[in-house]
């Protein structure tokens, strides 16, 4: 092996997928455990485990050695919000408005239910303190900032053991004068806090997603900060001199001190590599587009990509507000270790509880004794308990079906069987409303989309999720038990900037509108430059964010750069329009309603080389050199059990076909294929499954929307 290798690393909650990608090779993949106290062990551990398993094994640091790049997605952050774990931080803002962060948006979240309370905020109202100054909403400075204020509460929280610090005053985004004011005070006084300000996080209007961004950005941080501390020491410890990158939610890849610097921007950062993955997955058969989900131990996830991953500018987690860029990737708790249990009405229902890594499931014989989704798969016949992880693990089919009987079957008076059908057939309808989310909910219809499913457990219950959709095709790549940590090795490095610019259409500045985009170039520029990417390298989008006069919320639409050079209001405002009738089903162009933008959206993105994946030629259909024997299995479509043929997946080559009702075991993962989906293997050696009959969609372009135009924007 040479210094050309790439390695992806996704650390989850129960497992650490591992890619190791070389030109013109077919990539390696791996998964061993995570040590939730410390995942950076469960990093160079599994680095180990790849350097042993090599022909002829090798060392530790002679493996990390041949490492050119480890592009990296971490839980860390998502975890720290998820169970309230984050640094005890304090907020700096405007008198009288220090209970925003509280008050939120004033809406109720569910506003039929009377015992619904608000999510706890991440500072509380003791260290949320608001000094004298303010700026109007046009950047004119009202009343001077208070600077004796600001000393007061430093002093203040230094002796409340405050380690992070946000800063956030009303109208900052127009004016940030206060904020870098108050900032140059905080770090001179203060300098081991860790400092967040709005203006430097999220410079943009509306004043309570800018306070929620920062003050999570602030609570992540340190935390993060600390990990990446802890994986840099063990990786260079282990004689890894290479680059190390770390993924995003955006879908792109930053460096370490980009991402201490704005923590917040890896809230996403596990997921956030499947719908680059998936879409290159759809391309190599001719699709632009795809649905990807990735069903992990704990939770699952499903995105769209069409022409490229679709990206939000809000989202939330944990019920707190975010306002960063990233990935439209829904998550709800339905994963391997997804717990069975019983509703007051004795409906069955699956998660969101998870047994996790420790104990996990009831099979893994760690001592977990209540059924999860994984326990059923290996009642059902859908696992073997012999070849489980390659048979380095071996599942205990006895304590399977003793947690099943004992919590499912005996309460509900059905057999085990039975009962691990009902469990199977209810996490796969969880996952298909998963789906559905991202896909009807935004205006797009599944049927026109392939399914690329990833997670290791994911490719057992694609086809049960594909009948229910009427999704007539799957992609299951080679790597789908790792699809998010290949996909990072797809990303490029990616630095998002907004700037609030309000304005009708029919009345722009032009030269102010001209003037903020190539400021934001320029610092896309300059970033890009400091991580030694050349120009060619470089390119920009842009977004504006628009909405109808008197609207409340805004569309965001890619604009060619083009258009703001030629001052082509048309094309922005048909590009509005257009966008505006696709998600909502109706537009206001006809009543002339006046369009105006309110934010200026720009990514600066520098290209990276892809591995070059080895492509095999066709060979003949037959496939019966890889047959391993046969198994009864669970047959939805039949709601019984059937002997079915079960096929070494390692042994498949391109070309080959087979029929449904079948099993297709790898090392990492098992692919059924149900009884009413065929199945032939592509150049990429993905196993592709689609509706029998149906060999059409195999023609290249077979599920193509996209028009060129469109995947320009």
């Amino acid at each position: 092996m040479t210094a050309t290798l790439k390695v992806g690393v996704d650390v989850g909650g129960t497992f650490t997928d591992f890619v190791v990608a070389q030109a013109g090779e077919a990539p390696r993949i791996h998964k061993t455990l995570s040590t939730p106290a410390d995942p950076s062990i469960a990093v160079v551990e599994g680095l180990a485990q790849l350097a042993a398993a090599l022909d002829p094994p090798r060392t530790l640091p002679e493996f990390a050695r041949s490492i050119d790049t480890i592009v990296h997605g971490t839980t860390v952050t998502t975890n720290a919000t998820l169970t309230s774990t984050g640094a005890a931080c304090a907020l700096l803002t405007t008198e009288g408005v220090r209970d925003a962060l509280e008050m939120r948006r004033g809406i109720r979240e569910q506003q039929y239910n009377n015992r619904y309370t608000n999510v706890a905020p991440l500072v509380p109202r003791a260290r949320r303190i608001g000094v004298r100054g303010r700026i109007d909403r046009d950047g004119r400075e009202l009343q001077p900032l208070d600077l004796d204020a600001v000393r007061a509460a430093v002093a203040q929280w230094q002796a409340q053991g405050v380690q992070a610090v946000a800063v956030c005053f009303m109208n900052s985004f127009a004016n940030p004068a206060h904020e870098q004011a108050a900032a140059a005070l905080v770090r001179q006084a203060w300098p081991q806090a860790y400092l967040s300000v709005s203006t430097e996080v999220l410079p943009s209007i509306r004043f309570y997603d800018r306070v929620s961004t920062t003050a999570l950005n602030a609570y992540v941080a340190p935390k993060l900060g600390h990990y990446l501390d802890q994986l840099v020491a063990r990786l260079a410890k282990a004689g890894f001199g290479g680059l190390l990158l770390i993924m995003q939610s955006n879908g792109g890849v930053i460096t370490p001190q980009a991402a201490r610097d704005k923590a917040a921007l890896t809230l996403l950062s596990g997921p956030a590599g499947g719908p680059g993955a998936g879409l290159f997955y759809a391309e190599a058969l001719g699709a632009d587009r795809c649905i990807t989900t990735d069903m992990g131990g704990t939770s699952f996830e499903a995105s769209v990509a069409v022409g490229a991953p679709l990206l939000k500018n809000d989202g939330a987690i944990a019920r707190h507000r975010i306002a960063l860029p990233m990935l439209d990737i829904h998550t709800i708790g339905a994963g391997g270790g997804s717990i069975g249990w019983l509703d007051e009405g004795g409906l069955l229902r699956m998660g969101p509880q998870s047994a996790g890594a420790d104990p996990g499931p009831a099979c893994y014989g760690r001592g977990g004794e209540l059924p999860t989704t994984t326990d059923a798969n290996v009642v059902l016949g859908y696992l073997d308990p012999q070849y489980f992880a390659g048979g380095r693990m071996a599942l205990d089919v006895a304590a399977a079906r003793r947690a099943i009987e004992r919590h499912i079957a005996q309460p509900m008076g059905l057999t085990i069987e039975q009962a691990a059908a009902g469990m199977y057939r209810v996490a796969c309808n969880n996952m298909a409303q998963g789906v559905r989310e991202v896909t009807i909910k935004r205006g797009f219809d599944p049927r026109e989309f392939p399914l690329i499913p990833g997670g290791g457990a994911g490719p057992i219950h694609g086809c049960l999720i594909c009948t229910e959709l009427e999704v007539p095709l799957q992609i299951v790549p080679r790597e789908a038990s790792v699809l998010c940590a290949f996909g990072m090795l797809m990303g490029e490095l990616k630095h998002d900037f907004v700037r609030t610019f309000v304005a009708r259409l029919e009345s722009i500045d032009w030269p102010r509108l001209a003037a903020l985009v190539a400021q934001m170039r320029d610092e896309g520029t300059q970033l890009l430059h400091g991580e030694r990417v050349a120009p060619a390298a470089q390119r920009v989008a842009l977004r504006l964010d628009c909405r109808y006069l008197k609207q409340y919320h805004e569309v965001s639409v890619p604009v060619p750069l083009a258009a703001i050079e030629r001052r082509d209001a048309l094309a922005i405002a048909r590009a509005f329009h257009d966008e505006h009738q696709r998600l909502f089903g109706y537009t206001l162009e006809a009543e002339g309603s006046p369009v105006e933008i309110i934010n200026l959206r720009l990514q600066a993105i520098g290209a990276v080389e892809r591995p070059a994946l080895r492509r095999e030629t066709p060979g003949p259909a037959d496939a019966s050199g890889a047959l391993k024997g046969r198994r009864e299995v669970y047959i939805a479509e039949r709601d019984g059990f059937a002997a079915v043929p079960v096929y070494d997946g390692h042994r498949l080559r391109c070309g080959h076909r087979i029929a449904g009702p079948a099993l297709i075991e790898q090392q990492t993962t098992a692919i059924f294929v149900s009884d009413s989906f065929d199945c032939t293997v592509d150049a990429l050696g993905s196993f592709v499954l689609y509706a029998k009959g149906r060999e059409d969609l195999l023609q290249r372009r077979a599920l193509a929307r996209t028009t060129p135009e469109e995947v320009a924007a």
